[in-house]
């Protein structure tokens, strides 16, 4: 198995890469935040976002503020661990070892 192979295809989208990384140094950040801090339409994050809760990467908690609804998002100890074997394959690749 090479370098490569260790890559985790669920994080090969350049939003669901941004979505962990925000994730990985935030606790809770919500929908508004996420969405300006990636710069991407509400159905992109919304989609991705969603396929990455259903893999157990990241929890979504769904509440009301007042009147509004609001969107919380936080990574899962399954989805750390995971995003950090991905990233540590990612360095061994560039290094090249």
């Amino acid at each position: 198995m090479g370098i490569i192979d260790k890559l985790n295809k669920d994080f090969d989208s350049r939003v669901r890469l941004g979505i962990m990384s925000v994730l990985m140094v935030n606790d809770w950040i919500d929908f508004t935040e996420m969405k300006s801090l990636l710069n991407v339409t509400d159905g992109n994050l919304a989609s991705h976002s969603a396929a990455l809760n259903k893999l157990d990467y990241i929890e979504i908690k769904k509440e009301f503020v007042g009147k509004k609804p609001k969107t919380s998002y936080r990574v899962t100890n399954f989805g750390r661990a995971s995003f950090v074997s991905h990233l540590n394959s990612l360095e061994k690749l560039i290094k090249n070892k």
